[in-house]
């Protein structure tokens, strides 16, 4: 079965069109760690007082056999009580300090990585909101939500435990093999009988398990992306009874994760215990031969007790990173997903030169514009239009002819591959995106309402408006009385997409929402294409109020919405096939003629 998303009208879709199921991102090569190093340098001086900690802390755990050495040797075997309850007393200080420093530790550590984590989520949102349309139009949504949950938070196990662990258990082997070497250098040697085996099995675990760690990565992603897919397309999934057919589907990609899971964890059943195993070996030779000396007179028992300790501790740390290779790799695969967004540069972005757009006139010129996406690359061909300051512009046409990828490149969604594209004599490639975009209103096909209250939707398009100039907006484009039949009026909480509200009720709020923007150019995409014909009149009305002295593009199916408009412009095929008033085009009797007649036809039979 193929996915739920309901589709636009042509290639492009509506100006906020869908996702393709694809994940552009892909396997790239590993990323290294030290690109985190700058996140971190805000809190250098935490780290660095959290590095003295972890000194401590490993201090105190090298001391305790030393001490259990000193206990034995030179206080139970020579009978010294005073010697034995210093021993003793040192003992509980190591605990004391141990304690103490770990608190701190591993506080500052869980801290530092948690900042650093909020601000890589920051990061990579506000560099999510900078890329252009084209991004997010070739991502599923539960991918890129993916990079920013389940990613970041594979990421936080490292940050936040992971490096704790390499420190700690890191200077805990190397005080290791200094102390071994230091008490017994040939039981020492005789310990590193099991590192050839204990290297060669590590570098073939971490081999075979980075693939394993990425493919979970990749595989999780895929199921956050089918689960908001199907979520959002609720009515659709219901709409055609497939909510059998959508449980299958998203049971066999859960199914897929359950499979790329599965294998890491047996990578890591065949190698955690393998390592424990060379432990219990080392531990035995190390038992057989010291034991063997403590009889001959040849070693102290205090010093076999301390070796043996310290042997304990010895593979302790190799098997703390031994499973810290599952936190890493896992972190890795995920880092390479977050490191690609962040370096995935826009193709829609400012000029170094680039200038603020003054006050529009709303003059729009396209000159030779050629464009096409990725998927379709010829959409737009040669197109050359000039629309007049203050003048009102219908686009028609068959689906897939162009209409809303022309609106999209006047709003600068998109740059045209051949041509210009100039307002009020700027070529939009020369001036910023916020001063363009600020004096454009876009009202598209979907009347999209985010979750709060109605206010609070409505200042999306000014964050400074009054009461009163909400109130002016929606009595100006006829939805003041929308509002007063909710409950708490413009305090009213609505959910996401505004889903309790009528298709026609959320249009008209997103139309208020764009007069309140007071744009010089408004663009609509399809605007009343969703609503039943009384519905679409108050819409118009809406419509209306919103163009009034404003340059103005119109995309409609319903050519009753359009008839008064200044200029009709139709296109096929991606290119202008003819362009004039209603009534001159009836009366030449072409390509708009047959469009009408046909709308005509299904009007009078629906």
């Amino acid at each position: 079965m193929g996915t739920f998303r309901p589709h636009g009208h042509g290639p492009a879709g509506s100006l906020a069109a869908p996702d393709i199921e694809r994940d552009l991102d892909g396997p790239r090569p590993d990323r290294k760690l030290r690109k985190l190093l700058p996140y971190f340098r805000p809190y250098r001086w935490l780290v660095a007082l959290t590095i003295v900690l972890t000194l401590l802390v490993t201090a105190a755990g090298l001391a305790v056999p030393a001490l259990a050495q000193f206990a034995i040797d030179s206080g139970i075997r020579t009978g010294d009580r005073g010697t034995l309850l210093l021993a003793v007393v040192l003992f509980v200080v190591a605990g004391l300090v141990g304690w103490g420093a770990g608190y701190g530790q591993s506080y500052l550590s869980s801290y530092v990585g948690e900042r650093v984590l909020l601000d890589l989520r920051r990061r990579v949102f506000g560099h999510l909101m900078g890329l252009e349309l084209g991004y997010h139009e070739q991502r599923a949504t539960g991918r890129t939500v993916s990079r920013l949950t389940s990613d970041i938070e594979a990421i936080d196990q490292l940050v936040t435990e992971g490096a704790t662990t390499l420190v700690i258990n890191g200077l805990t082997l190397v005080g290791m093999v200094a102390i071994l070497f230091a008490y017994d250098w040939q039981l020492a040697l005789l310990v590193f009988t099991v590192f050839p085996v204990l290297i060669g099995s590590t570098l073939i675990f971490r081999k075979v398990s980075t693939g394993a760690y990425r493919l979970t990565r990749e595989r999780v992603a895929g199921v956050l992306a089918h689960l908001q897919e199907s979520l959002s397309g609720m009515r659709v999934v219901q709409g055609f009874g497939r909510q059998q057919t959508a449980t299958e589907e998203f049971a066999k990609i859960n199914d897929e994760y359950r499979k790329a899971n599965l294998k890491t964890v047996k990578i890591a059943s065949i190698y955690f215990p393998g390592i424990e195993l060379l432990s219990v070996l080392g531990t035995a030779l190390i038992l057989f031969f010291g034991a063997r000396r403590v009889l001959d007179g040849d070693l102290t028992v205090g010093v076999l007790v301390a070796f043996l300790g310290y042997l304990a501790t010895f593979f302790d740390p190799i098997q703390s990173l031994s499973q810290l290779f599952n936190t890493f790799q896992s972190a890795m695969a995920a880092l390479e997903k977050v490191l690609g967004v962040l370096e995935t540069g826009p193709q829609l972005s400012d000029r170094a030169d680039a200038v603020d757009l003054p006050p529009l006139q709303g003059e729009v010129v396209l000159d030779a514009v050629t464009f096409g996406y990725a998927t379709h690359p010829s959409v737009l061909h040669d197109v050359s239009l000039r629309i007049a300051p203050g003048e009102t512009v219908a686009l028609v046409g068959a689906t897939g002819a162009g209409k809303s990828t022309l609106a999209k490149l006047v709003a600068r969604f998109y740059d045209p591959r051949e041509g210009t594209i100039l307002i009020d004599g700027h070529d939009l490639r020369d001036v910023s995106l916020r001063s363009l975009r600020a004096q454009v209103g876009v009202v598209a096909q979907e009347g999209y309402l985010f979750s709060g209250t109605i206010a609070e939707n409505l200042r999306f398009a000014r964050p400074d408006a009054t009461r009163e100039e909400l109130l002016t907006a929606c009595e100006a484009v006829g939805a003041l009385s929308v509002i007063e039949a909710l409950p708490d009026g413009f305090d009213t909480e609505i959910e996401e997409r505004g889903a309790r509200l009528s298709a026609g009720q959320r249009q008209l709020l997103c139309i208020a929402r764009a007069v309140l923007a007071e744009p010089r150019l408004v663009i609509l995409d399809e605007a009343t294409s969703s609503v039943d014909l009384a519905t679409e009149r108050h819409i118009e009305a809406g419509m209306r109020a919103l163009m009034a002295g404003r340059t103005s593009i119109i995309i409609a199916h319903r050519l009753s919405t359009i008839r008064d408009a200044d200029r009709i412009v139709v296109l096929d095929d991606g290119r202008i096939a003819e362009q004039g008033a209603h009534d001159e085009l009836i009366a030449r009797g072409g390509r708009y003629a047959g469009l009408y007649a046909d709308w005509q036809e299904r009007a009078a039979t629906a």
